[in-house]
């Protein structure tokens, strides 16, 4: 009884059956935890990561093997560094010792770093022969890297396990492995719910503001699911297209830029502006087609005088000749970070959550877009027609936000 109530204190119910498991399952070689962001599955995991070391020290010494091998994943190292080495410093007072190569050492293991996020990183695990794993974001990893880490685990138990938040129902990882499931592969499916140390707040919160369908059905539920339908289903032009009066005069404003030409690929700028509410307003569209670099350069020293000089350009780096020509014109133009799914999920939480406006007499093709933007099926990204102010827009409100919660927090520290 009081071991459970140790546990209890520690673990969530759901992480204490993936301890369960580690412990006094024998059979499985691949463990896959997966669900909701915020579920408590990396935790669970970095703990059975300490309990591998300790396990593959034991395993090594019996075989007399004085440096065995231990692969850490991840997409990159500062993925690796913010969801492993990091919490197991705060949280457990660990921190690895590294060598001059690279390799991190901890309970006499050497801790061989691999990176995931694509093909190259087989270059960090080929050749050699490891007593287990431990795969941070295994959805994101490429599948030759992920075959090639399961290849390599060859001594000792070899085992290895994962942590991930779900894709489309068709990705690698779940039909190759959670689907698989047998008594070498094991798979563990949390929700938010299941995470009982968060706050209710925090929980209702996360709930009140996820963009519904498949960005909830991911990140609440944790469900392998694939967008239907339009991609802004929560936009509704009767509640968020107003009048330009409207709109608030007192503003922040920045703007998103899509470089394009032809029919087809509109060239767009956006202009955005939030408001001390948490409001974003759609301002202003530019659309035009045929349209070269020292058409754009007149629009965007028209909106300087319009909106102020220090508006920033939040720009597509496929022309990084374009955006140099914008600085050179003393437009404060800078490459937009394009990730599409956290892009598109930081505009549909403004719409969730009715903080998001478009002044209907300063728009062209925005309504035209925005009921033809639809999701890819196969793919869970949208599909690439009727894009142009989409994109604009994502990359503009991404990124101003994103930058905005970095100074935030930058400030915090100071």
């Amino acid at each position: 009884m009081r071991l459970e109530k140790i546990l209890a204190k520690h673990f969530t119910l759901k992480q204490q059956t993936v301890l369960s498991q580690f412990v006094n399952n024998h059979y499985w070689n691949l463990m896959i935890n997966y669900g909701a962001v915020r579920s408590g599955k990396t935790v669970a995991n970095n703990y059975c990561f300490i309990l591998s070391l300790l396990k593959v020290r034991e395993l090594a010494k019996r075989n007399r093997i004085k440096e065995p091998l231990y692969i850490l994943a991840g997409t990159s190292k500062k993925n690796i560094f913010n969801n492993v080495l990091n919490p197991l410093f705060n949280e457990f007072g660990l921190a690895p010792e590294q060598d001059s190569i690279g390799n991190l050492h901890l309970f006499g293991v050497t801790i061989v770093l691999a990176y995931t996020g694509s093909v190259r990183g087989i270059s960090g695990v080929r050749g050699s022969s490891a007593y287990g794993a431990y795969i941070n974001e295994a959805s994101l990893a490429n599948e030759s890297v992920f075959s090639e880490i399961l290849d390599r685990c060859s001594e000792g138990e070899g085992r290895v396990i994962c942590d991930t938040n779900p894709d489309i129902p068709t990705h690698w990882l779940k039909k190759n492995y959670i689907d698989n499931a047998s008594p070498y592969i094991i798979s563990n499916h949390f929700v938010l719910d299941d995470n009982t140390f968060l706050s209710k707040r925090y929980i209702e919160n996360k709930k009140a503001t996820t963009p519904k369908g498949m960005f909830y059905d991911r990140s609440v539920l944790g469900l392998w699911v694939t967008g239907q339908g339009v991609v802004y289903s929560d936009f509704d032009a009767k509640i968020m297209l107003i009048e330009h009066e409207k709109i608030p005069s007192d503003l922040t404003y920045y703007c998103g830029v899509d470089w394009g030409f032809a029919e087809g690929h509109n060239g767009v700028i956006v202009v955005f502006g939030d408001d001390d509410k948490g409001n974003t307003y759609l301002v202003k569209e530019y659309t035009a087609v045929h349209k070269y670099i020292d058409y754009w350069i007149d629009v965007a020293h028209d909106i300087q005088n319009q909106y102020g000089r220090n508006v920033t350009f939040w720009c597509d780096s496929a022309r990084p000749e374009y955006v140099s020509m914008f600085q050179q014109a003393n437009v404060q133009a800078i490459n937009a970070d394009k990730t599409v799914m956290t892009g598109i999920e930081s505009v549909s939480k403004l719409m969730t959550t009715g903080h998001f406006f478009v002044n209907q007499q300063g728009i062209d093709q925005f309504l035209d877009e925005i009921y033809q933007y639809v999701w890819d099926s196969d793919k869970g990204v949208p599909l690439k027609k009727n894009d142009d102010v989409m994109d604009a827009m994502r990359y503009a409100v991404y990124n101003q936000h994103k930058q905005v919660e970095n100074q935030i927090i930058g400030n915090i520290y100071l």
